[in-house]
């Protein structure tokens, strides 16, 4: 959902998902002087409270000592951003916010001028997709406030169900949606293990649903082979899968509900069935209420189910190309599949052509560096906003070369790229200390989602996810899926809260690793303690109203404030 509100020269742009609500605030130059800040308020309309939002920043003359993890209200210590969301916010609820400009001295601050605008979140289960993002790291003060950082086996349920915010459940609910005989499940998953999804799938072929899943058991040093066998046999599920052990990397991860043989629905997205990928790094699950989509994904299992050569002279590359070629030469109500691997780069070229394309703003998602296609256009000299989130700067061979081809993109005025990480130790900026892991062994930490964004405040947005790394072995070589989705804002809002909400939450953690990493003897002690700017010299909305300013906060504020 998408409001707009304005009130003399103070105006505000609302983007509400499920679990965040985006503000992009705006002000005249003429308000510019002595601004400190923005105090917000939440009306909360369905539990009748209201309060204002707080955080850690604060002015050091008015409250010099904070206590690490401490909030302070944004009446006395205003947020000093023209871009702000709340990621408090429930699925389904209707808020009204207040936003006031803040004037006059620190400790005596005087409310101008405000604006309210109101939003009603989207519902998590929609009429034709259901998305769920987990919470995507461990790596949170807010972890550390509820259990103390300890790993989730030894916190209990309410850890795991924490950090899942509904994605292994939504999982479990699909799987319960096959209620009988009548109904079925055929699916594919790289990481098959998890054993509350694998009793689960045991659990409706007792009742006589169909079901089959083909695995990864692919004899290679890395892949999962062994764990997905041990898995199954633990669960005792040998009978409804079936191995796939040919080609290079069957990394999959989807589930095709049947009823009276006919496709009905389809699960996809980023998550591996594991600990890690369940409750770890981030991941996603979206589910497409569509016959036609679902059994493009139903075909895709059944040529799986075959175990099709992926070498030189096989067909099963063509085939991919056949049944969902790249660009889409049709879409079903918006929406086309790409599968993988495919005889040559088409697919990731179009992905390329719809980056480049973007008018006013992209945003995507890299686990394993970035590809030289989007770093191309990530470039580009232009105007238009690009956001990146990645798990870390590089892939393979040429660290160096590749973690410098980011940090150039990083100093241009409209890119503005964050890497995984966390708070690893205490007192620097008033945050608690962080856990980095729930498993010792653990190949992502951090980012692990696939998609991509392309102008998804416009009125027709792209969205593009699954289960492919926009790379050039997720399109030529590896089993993959991917959907993409056009001109729906409801899944775009959706997407652009939960990016917003760990771009936000790593974009501050990547600025303390940079600092540890310049400065390696440095101590807690040492570092300078963060507060919001008071001196009257210094004006802290410059950089968002200077057009040469490296931050990209100025091409920001004129995107989130529409």
């Amino acid at each position: 959902m998408r409001q707009r509100a304005s009130n003399n020269g103070l105006s505000v742009n609302a983007v509400a998902g499920s679990y965040v609500v985006i503000l992009g605030l705006n002000i005249t130059d003429a308000m510019r002087a002595g601004l400190r800040g923005f105090a917000i308020k939440r009306t909360d309309h369905n539990r009748q409270e209201s309060f204002w939002m707080s955080s850690t920043k604060v002015f050091g003359s008015v409250e010099p000592h904070p206590a690490p993890g401490e909030q302070f209200s944004s009446l006395q210590h205003p947020f000093q951003s023209f871009q702000w969301s709340d990621y408090s916010a429930k699925p389904g609820f209707s808020y009204t916010y207040t936003i006031v400009a803040m004037y006059g001295d620190p400790g005596a601050l005087e409310q101008r001028i405000s604006v309210d605008v109101s939003v009603t979140t989207e519902p998590i289960v929609g009429a034709e997709h259901t998305i769920h993002f987990n919470r995507g790291s461990a790596a949170t003060q807010e972890y550390a406030r509820r259990f103390q950082n300890k790993k989730p086996e030894d916190v209990g349920q309410a850890a795991y169900d924490w950090l899942s915010r509904g994605l292994i459940e939504s999982i479990i609910a699909f799987i319960q949606r096959a209620k009988d005989s009548n109904y079925g499940l055929r699916g594919a998953f790289y990481e098959f293990q998890w054993p509350t999804v694998l009793d689960e799938l045991g659990a409706a072929k007792k009742r006589g649903v169909d079901v089959d899943v083909v695995f990864d058991d692919i004899d290679n040093a890395t892949g999962p082979h062994t764990n997905n066998e041990q898995a199954i046999a633990k669960s005792k599920i040998k009978s409804i899968t079936t191995p796939r052990s040919n080609g290079t990397l069957m990394h999959n991860k989807f589930l095709v509900l049947t009823k009276n043989d006919k496709p009905v629905a389809v699960l996809f997205g980023s998550t591996n069935l594991t600990k890690n990928g369940l409750f770890g790094h981030a991941n996603c699950t979206h589910v497409v209420e569509n016959e036609e989509i679902a059994a493009k994904y139903l075909e895709f299992h059944d040529k799986l189910a075959t175990d099709p050569e992926t070498g030189r002279g096989n067909t099963y590359k063509t085939w991919t190309i056949e049944h969902t070629p790249a660009p889409a030469t049709e879409f079903v109500k918006g929406m086309a599949p790409v599968f993988s691997p495919r005889a040559d780069l088409d697919a990731l070229d179009w992905y390329g052509e719809l980056a480049g394309g973007a008018k006013d703003a992209l945003f995507m998602t890299f686990a394993f560096g970035m590809n030289d296609t989007f770093r191309n256009v990530y470039g580009k000299n232009d105007s238009v906003l690009r956001f990146g989130l990645m798990e870390k700067e590089w892939n393979g061979k040429n660290k160096e070369a590749q973690i410098a081809a980011i940090r150039k993109l990083q100093a241009r005025p409209n890119v503005t790229i964050a890497i995984g990480n966390r708070i690893a130790i205490n007192n620097f900026d008033q945050w608690l200390q962080e856990l980095d892991r729930i498993e010792s062994k653990a190949h992502v930490l951090w980012v692990h989602l696939k998609f991509m964004l392309v102008d998804p405040l416009s009125d027709n947005p792209i969205v593009v996810t699954g289960s492919a790394n926009f790379s050039a072995a997720s399109t030529n070589r590896n089993d993959e899926n991917m959907l993409v989705i056009k001109d729906n804002t409801r899944v775009a809002d959706l997407y652009l809260g939960e990016y917003m909400r760990l771009y936000s939450h790593y974009a501050f953690r990547e600025a303390v690793a940079i600092f540890l990493k310049n400065n390696p003897r440095a101590k807690p002690e040492d570092m300078r303690q963060g507060f919001l700017i008071e001196a009257e010299d210094k004006d802290w909305t410059k950089s968002y109203f200077d057009p040469a300013d490296r931050s990209a906060r100025m091409a920001r504020r004129l995107y989130f404030a529409g």
